[in-house]
């Protein structure tokens, strides 16, 4: 009696582990994706930029910045990465800047090329202004 009670007791176990869901395994006993996998559990943290993507579009659009700023050089005004990190540096607000209401901190030998624009950057919403300094600070690693 015990011989069967162990028997039954293992195959039962053996059936459980076996059909322990839809995993797929190699020839050596390796999970294998079927590419179904959680994607909740695959998503990145909510971002601690959240309008950077319309940051971004901003940036290389209405904005017209990226015609004078680049990422990591410097063009006709400072590069991204360098405005960004000056900005975090001194704790000031890139948003007054854009306003027309602070003054030049990153390079103030460019700031008429730059008075200029503020024609158009008075114009944006404050998201709009809000989420182009968020981008800038979403590009300093």
């Amino acid at each position: 009696m015990k011989t069967i009670l162990k028997s039954l007791t293992l195959a039962i176990a053996l059936i459980l582990i076996s059909c322990g869901g839809d995993k797929k395994t190699d020839k050596f006993g390796n999970p294998v994706s079927d590419g179904k996998e959680n994607v909740e559990a695959t998503k990145p943290e909510v971002s601690e930029f959240p309008l950077a993507e319309k940051g971004k579009e901003i940036f290389e659009g209405k904005g017209t910045c990226a015609t004078c700023h680049k990422l990591d050089i410097k063009l006709v005004g400072p590069s991204i990465i360098d405005i960004a990190k000056i900005y975090k540096e001194k704790n000031a607000n890139m948003v007054t800047f854009l306003k027309g209401e602070g003054e030049p901190i990153v390079d103030p030998s460019q700031y008429e090329v730059m008075k200029a624009n503020f024609a158009l950057t008075k114009t944006f919403s404050e998201e709009e202004l809000e989420s182009l300094e968020q981008y800038m600070y979403s590009q300093v690693k």
